[in-house]
């Protein structure tokens, strides 16, 4: 048997080839959108994909499912458990087969039996897999999506606050307390393949271990040791992450199916011109990649900062119209990345790009041209004794309640673009995160929403902490 190991390091996102060498046959689990490097694995280990499966409809990427059916004419094993409402409505045209508990498939001599493991979503499902050209036929393990992950379980909270189903949350929770009851019965030596790994928002605590035991994860997951269900419910909902907005779109287009990317239009290059991205800011959304030191000191009006860094998808996916076209401002040597990125969550619509350094065409005094400061914590200090600005925290509810700078209102940067609208005028707004990266696109969010005083806070809530923890020493003095 072949087991190969792919991982997302933007998306936490693992997925696998699994291929039987004897007959030259392979399937991939999981799939992200971007299928290139399971056709190369495959290619290279003298395999050819014939299936592709899923253990669940995803909510946090864009599934290659379709592109393997598609391109390759893979045969797609989906799942058919959790009611009307949790069907895959794309298959039509595709060979497929749809799955309930309990059912064996064969992909060469390997074998993958189907378990249903609701909580994380009513349809999700686990697949325990033993390799038949071997002597025992005992399982050799267990692919379990967004069910177990190392040292964590999927969240249950997602139908509710992604796809808008109230009051599924508790009910959810409790279907993931029985699915676990079941999972502690399976044997302590099968090795366990989760879906994500740490970072990812489909739980909240996910180890960066890729793998791990069943017997492993009995001992030492916070999940698996509760034998209340009242309490695992209680433990389980409480201090869940913000749900991202586009996790809707992305189980939305799961479920129906999403354009080729073949089908996708390549952006267009254009030439360094000021008033061009003036014209694309009234068309769209315009994204300027740089780092947030660099898009501070100067920069062009309309344009919002996310810079191209690890956290660049979620913030894309947060803060991005998928209706509107987009546009980049971003070096050419990152441009087809950073497209390629977008598309795993179904951000196709990106129109043109340009290099990021236009402003540098600016003159000293260009109305078309902004910056915002970065302040010290010294001058945070003087304005807000005298209650001259207006302090914005901008990280997520958890962190607000842990603690935050006393004279601060609290709106979460993936909220602000709807929220914008209430924070006033009539003061200078200093923004602030946990260190700093956060606020530098809050920043740059509420210029694009009119506010011409915007300041961003060097070190961000834990210089803060730091320089309160020194004052006494200090203050004795």
């Amino acid at each position: 048997m072949l087991l190969k190991y792919f991982y997302d390091e933007k998306l936490a996102q693992a997925s696998y080839l699994v291929g039987c060498q004897a007959t030259g046959e392979a399937i991939i689990v999981d799939p992200s959108r971007n299928v290139e490097p399971y056709i190369k694995m495959a290619r290279a280990n003298g395999v050819r994909i014939v299936g592709v499966t899923e253990t669940h409809i995803h909510a946090d990427f864009l599934s290659g499912s379709q592109e393997l059916a598609s391109r390759l004419g893979a045969t797609l094993y989906l799942s058919d458990e959790g009611g009307p409402d949790w069907k895959y409505e794309y298959v039509t045209g595709y060979e497929h087969r749809f799955l309930r508990n309990g059912d064996v498939f064969t992909i060469g001599n390997i074998h993958f039996e189907v378990i249903h493991s609701p909580g994380h979503t009513p349809e999700h499902i686990s697949l325990l897999i033993t390799d038949g050209g071997t002597v025992t036929k005992d399982p050799l393990g267990i692919f379990t999506g967004d069910f177990v992950f190392v040292g964590d379980v999927g969240r249950p909270d997602l139908l509710e606050k992604a796809a808008g189903v109230h009051g599924s949350s508790e009910k959810m929770a409790r279907k993931m307390y029985r699915s676990l009851q079941q999972f502690k019965n399976l044997p302590d030596y099968l090795q366990v393949w989760p879906g994500h790994g740490a970072g990812s928002a489909c739980g909240k605590a996910l180890g960066a271990i890729p793998s791990s035991t069943i017997g492993y994860e009995k001992r030492t997951n916070w999940a698996l040791q509760y034998d209340n269900e009242e309490g695992f419910i209680e433990a389980l909902l409480a201090g869940q992450p913000d749900a991202p907005s586009y996790f809707s779109m992305m189980k939305r287009l799961n479920k129906e199916g999403a354009q080729q990317i073949r089908s996708i239009a390549a952006p267009l290059r254009m030439a360094v011109s000021i008033d061009i991205v003036l014209e694309w800011a009234k068309q769209g959304i315009v994204i300027d990649t740089r780092p947030a030191s660099e898009f501070a000191k100067k920069h062009i009006q309309g344009v919002i900062n996310i810079p191209y860094n690890k956290s660049f998808i979620t913030w894309a996916g947060w803060l991005l119209d998928y209706d509107r076209p987009l546009y980049l401002l971003a070096s050419n040597d990152v441009v087809e990345i950073i497209v390629n990125d977008l598309q795993s969550i179904g951000l196709d619509h990106v129109v043109a790009t340009m290099e990021p350094y236009i402003d540098e065409m600016a003159g000293e005094i260009d109305s078309r041209v902004m910056k915002y400061e970065e302040v010290t914590m010294d001058k945070l200090d003087v304005a807000t004794q005298s209650d001259r600005i207006y302090v914005l925290d901008v990280r997520s509810m958890g962190e607000w309640e842990e603690g935050h700078i006393p004279q601060a209102k609290h709106v979460m940067l993936g909220h602000l673009q709807e929220q914008a609208h209430k924070i006033p005028h009539d003061k200078p707004i200093l923004v602030y995160c946990k260190t700093g990266g956060r606020s530098a696109i809050a920043a740059s969010l509420l210029q694009v929403h009119g506010f011409k005083e915007v300041q961003s806070l060097v070190g961000g809530y834990e210089e803060w902490r730091k320089q309160q923890k020194l004052r006494p020493a200090r203050d004795a003095k």
